[in-house]
């Protein structure tokens, strides 16, 4: 009944503020009259404005629990509080490694000290680590082959390793796990997932299973994932925002959410035999009759586990696991095109018999945010033709009600990170691991610069791979390129001329129109403007080492480096670790 009525509240909160804003929409347009574009400008801004209002009340949510509960984690999943940490651990658990064309020597680092530390435990013999590879390179497979049957070699007798390849990655990742599932997943209990570019310490790793041992309710128990220290630009500069932004997003949304939670399919804990029985995903078949494998499997297999009566769960502590983010924005671009293809996918689940109403709403905000993004460039594109076509200012927007608008869809879009950096800087512990308050206030604005910058030139490359899904235009699901390396401005121009072409359009109207909108208009286009740039400069290796070692973007593990990091050899770390920085409460 708790939680029935929290999701009320929030439902209430959300679908209040949308009319309030829409309202205030209505006011800004109302100049001049309101004619069709005002009404197709209102209806395109109706569509991205789900996506903000619910990021906010969960930032707001997620801040209040923060900064007044004496325990956050426990607020959120009471179980995860009687956990002592010295409990037994009985149920056999696999440790899923899933890989695809990937360097082997990175694999082994981000996993040996895990295995150090299950061993150390006393409870290393509950676990066995498959090592699923679906590499189709030749010579990765051959280096693969002669790298982990080392790895087999030098652990036998202490812990359990299988390493298995795929002749053919039916299914992707999905189709690798459940193949994992079919051979050996009657002789676990547990399945602990883990990506190639993840890492989980022991500790973590026991400490979800302990959560699954109590509670055998939860199907899924999804762990916070935070960035691992970087030396690329862009990398470090994104992580720094994803770092302020999950934290309290997530706690907020776990609050109402609460047994209907999130999982991102990796650092987390399945429990196998429900998992089998009901999280089969069957190819999809197009209009053509043409059969296609589902992308984005993890949310659809939490919302079928909850379905099928057990909770996902999130512990939203920030110390359960790492991710490495790719270098550069030419890869970043091409990660989130993948999501993108396997997002659009959910809607053929969303009336889905026997699905919760929560997970309903979790699928279609999920198609949202990318269906927000031709809603975004839609705006921009009427925007300025509003503002070329109009006479005078007075007949395109009420000066009062615009910009009330505009303060308050900036505090909406970085609300999750106004959150987090307000409980920063209350808490003189968190100051400090941040590299101290004026280093971190700092940083934040950087960080809100890039993130104007980086959304719109996303909004755009979402916007043209929608067009091509329409011409049946899909991304092929490869290797990334995790080390730092150099765009060459050539790539960069072949990539990004269609942001650049955008924003220097958009910009250059405006500036020859309507000069005093010009501000205003940075707001959207200044990002695709300069896009080519933006892509070469943050993925300049000797940027990036110098921003490590300046605290751009510094990252707590950077300050005081968690032993669980130590044996990574991150050279972030070391570093930042060159040029002790000097911090201020």
């Amino acid at each position: 009944m708790m939680i029935f009525a929290r999701r009320v509240a929030f439902a209430i909160l959300c679908l209040g503020t949308m009319a309030w804003t829409l309202w205030l929409a209505v006011l800004a347009l109302m100049p001049g009259g309101f004619g069709l574009l005002d009404a197709a400008a209102l209806g395109l801004f109706a569509i991205i404005l789900p996506w903000m209002v619910v990021g906010f009340w969960n930032a707001v949510i997620g801040f209040v629990i923060l900064r007044f509960s004496s325990d956050p984690v426990a607020a959120v999943l009471p179980i995860a509080g009687a956990v002592r940490g010295d409990e037994p651990v009985v149920a056999a658990t696999a440790i899923l490694m899933c890989v695809r064309n990937e360097q082997p020597a990175r694999i082994i680092r981000n996993i040996e000290p895990v295995l150090e530390g299950l061993h150390a435990s006393g409870f290393g013999a509950r676990f066995h680590l498959y090592i699923l590879s679906d590499t189709d390179d030749s010579e990765t497979a051959v280096l693969e082959e002669h790298r982990f049957s080392e790895l087999v070699t030098a652990w036998r007798g202490r812990m359990a390793i299988t390493y298995r390849r795929r002749a053919s990655n039916t299914g992707f990742k999905a189709g690798n796990i459940r193949e994992f599932c079919e051979q050996w997943g009657a002789r676990h209990e547990l399945a602990v997932t883990l990506d190639a570019d993840s890492y989980m310490p022991s500790d973590a790793i026991l400490r979800l299973v302990r959560i699954m041992q109590l509670d055998a309710r939860i199907g899924i128990l999804q762990g916070l994932i935070v960035g691992l220290p970087s030396t690329s630009l862009f990398a470090r500069v994104f992580q720094f925002g994803m770092r302020l932004g999950m934290r309290s997003y997530t706690i907020g949304s776990a609050w109402w959410q609460s047994d209907c939670g999130p999982y991102w399919g990796h650092n987390a804990v399945l429990r196998l035999e429900p998992f089998i029985r009901h999280c089969h995903l069957p190819p999809l078949t197009t209009a053509s009759g043409e059969e296609v494998h589902i992308l984005s499997h993890d949310q659809i297999e939490a919302v079928m586990m909850r379905a099928a009566g057990y909770h996902v769960r999130v512990l939203p502590r920030e110390d359960l696991g790492w991710e490495e983010n790719p270098p550069t924005l030419l890869e970043f671009m091409q990660r989130d095109l993948r999501w993108c293809q396997g997002n659009m996918q959910y809607w053929r689940f969303l009336l889905r018999p026997g699905l919760n109403l929560v997970s309903r709403y979790q699928l279609a905000l999920a198609i949202l945010m990318f269906i927000g993004s031709p809603a975004w460039i839609g705006l921009l594109a009427l925007t300025t033709g509003m503002l070329v076509l109009c006479d005078t200012p007075a007949n395109i927007v009420r000066p009062d009600a615009g910009e009330a608008l505009l303060v308050w869809l900036l505090v909406m879009w970085f609300s999750p990170k106004i959150a987090r950096a307000l409980d920063v800087l209350f808490s003189s512990r968190e100051r400090q691991a941040f590299g101290g308050a004026s280093r971190f206030i700092l940083n934040f604005a950087i960080e809100t610069v890039f993130s104007i910058l980086l959304s719109p030139i996303l909004w755009i490359s979402h916007t043209i791979f929608l067009a091509g899904q329409l011409l049946n235009r899909e991304i092929r699901w490869s290797g990334q390129i995790r080390d730092d390396h150099v765009v060459p401005w050539k790539l960069a121009w072949l990539r990004l001329w269609p942001q650049t072409l955008v924003g220097c359009l958009s910009l250059g109207l405006v500036l020859m129109t309507q000069s005093w909108a010009f501000p205003y208009m940075l707001l959207l286009a200044a990002g695709p403007a300069v896009a080519v740039p933006l892509a070469v400069l943050t993925a300049q290796p000797v940027l990036g080492e110098l921003s490590a070692r300046l605290g751009i973007a510094r990252l707590p593990e950077e300050t005081a480096t968690p032993e669980d990091l130590l044996d990574l050899a991150l050279p972030a770390i070391e570093s930042a670790n060159r040029q002790p920085l000097a911090t201020s409460s």
